[in-house]
């Protein structure tokens, strides 16, 4: 489960596009960040994603992604020409495709390689759709089928939600802000169209021919939207952004980081049970949450000279730090942080994601006192980065000034997980506050599959 949103430049602080998401998956099933060059391939070269091989081009280009560590394509990315996107699994009346082809993760990584803007990016990804189809199993543990939506972005403020069944798909243009989770929301503000859609629909009974379309009221499968909390989320997530008149990345990472209305009013909340719909997401015994934990988040500022990607790396956002990478226009060059080596599903306290999860898990321990260790200095040196990005692109600031400044960022950011697990781990777990027995056993088998240390 996930969730994704963008304001455009009419509706940020900065005038420049502002994109965020928070991407949901296994609990052991660890993201990475990863940053591909641009590339020259011969003459007939071929391609092998996920699952599927299909034919190369000749020139790629660089990208910064975040992906699962199995997974060729990518939750979310961003290429150096200032395009970003991010994916969500949807849920149809009619089935996803169990045969192996292109996941979505693979058509946005495609996306990013092969498209230099937003509308681009559009035709590439609906192009090998309709050539490829979508199918095979999306999952890191047990089988997991979906289709797929996209939010499509970039620097000069073009912003698309582009939804998927099968080979089939819409699209719809954002106007100032967008959100999508987990469930069909085109409706009848539709651009463009795969030419089957309609037909698809009228011959499945959907509609009836010669009816008004209504691309989510004809293919979202009522009770698989309310099960997968997508539209709840969906409704949150708007709520949020409208609250404000205008977007930064401050407000972006504060939604991301939102755990529901339930949680602004109880003070000993806990991420226990079934949380329906909460953005950030925490792994629990609940049948949503059982396979949706929020396993990194990201939130990019592009456009107005500005190309600045606050990414965490880590799971759970409430328990991590945005820390900035200067990837895109007017950054060329920039010296990119050391991202570590990439995790798999075991615990490797040498990669950036599993050192994180001593200190989530931990937290999740006893949430409400071991948060509060550490989240007000989290909160003093996130807003400190911040300042200091903004001083520089303010100025002006050039590549290598912002190389430096990000690596420094990252070392800061580094010694302060270490110093708050630390502190985390002075404040004893209350035993009349204990997470449930069902969860405790969640993450205790978590933990042994990921052999990690008691």
């Amino acid at each position: 489960m996930c969730d994704t949103m963008v304001a455009r430049p009419e509706g940020t602080k900065s005038g420049a596009l502002i994109f965020a998401k928070n991407s949901d998956r296994g609990a052991n099933e660890a993201q990475y960040l990863q940053h591909v060059p641009r590339l020259t391939h011969p003459h007939g070269a071929k391609l092998k994603c996920t699952y599927i091989t299909i034919p190369q081009v000749e020139t790629t280009y660089a990208v910064l992604l975040s992906r699962p560590f199995w997974i060729w394509g990518a939750e979310m990315g961003s290429n150096e020409f200032g395009l970003i996107i991010g994916n969500e699994a949807v849920y149809s009346k009619i089935a996803p495709q169990a045969e192996e082809a292109l996941l979505g993760m693979d058509l946005l990584r495609l996306g990013l390689e092969r498209a230099t803007n937003a509308d681009e990016a559009v035709a590439v990804i609906t192009s090998l759709l309709e050539a490829h189809g979508q199918g095979g199993n999306c999952g890191h543990i047990g089988r997991f089928e979906y289709h797929n939506s996209f939010l499509i972005a970039d620097r000069h403020g073009d912003a698309f939600v582009l939804e998927t069944v099968g080979r089939q798909w819409a699209l719809e243009r954002v106007d100032i802000r967008r959100t999508i989770s987990n469930a069909y929301s085109i409706g009848d503000r539709i651009e463009r169209a795969s030419q089957g859609l309609v037909a698809q629909a009228v011959s499945r009974g959907f509609v009836r021919e010669g009816d008004a379309f209504n691309f989510s009221a004809a293919y979202a499968p009522p009770k698989r939207t309310r099960f997968a909390s997508g539209m709840s989320r969906f409704c949150r997530s708007t709520a949020l952004m409208e609250r404000r008149a205008l977007q930064s990345p401050a407000a972006m990472m504060a939604i991301l980081r939102d755990r529901g209305p339930r949680a602004e009013l109880e003070k000993e909340w806990r991420p226990d049970g079934a949380m329906g719909g909460t953005i950030c997401a925490h792994g629990s015994w609940g049948p949503v949450r059982r396979h949706g934990q929020t396993t990194a988040s990201w939130v990019a500022e592009l456009g107005s000279g500005r190309s600045v990607h606050w990414v965490t790396g880590t799971s759970a956002p409430d328990t991590s730090i945005f820390k900035p990478v200067f990837f895109g226009p007017g950054f060329e060059g920039a010296e990119l942080p050391d991202f570590g080596p990439a995790p798999t599903d075991r615990y490797d306290p040498k990669t950036l994601w599993w050192a994180h999860e001593r200190l989530h898990r931990a937290v999740l321990e006893d949430y409400a006192p071991r948060l509060a260790v550490y989240a007000g200095a989290r909160d003093r040196l996130e807003a400190g980065f911040i300042a200091r990005v903004e001083a520089l692109m303010t100025r002006g600031g050039t590549a290598s000034e912002a190389g430096a400044l990000s690596k420094t960022i990252w070392a800061e950011a580094a010694e302060a997980e270490t110093q708050w697990l630390a502190d985390v781990l002075k404040i004893p777990a209350r035993s009349r506050h204990l997470p449930s027995h069902l969860y405790r056993m969640h993450w205790k088998k978590l933990a042994r599959l990921a052999k990690m240390p008691a």
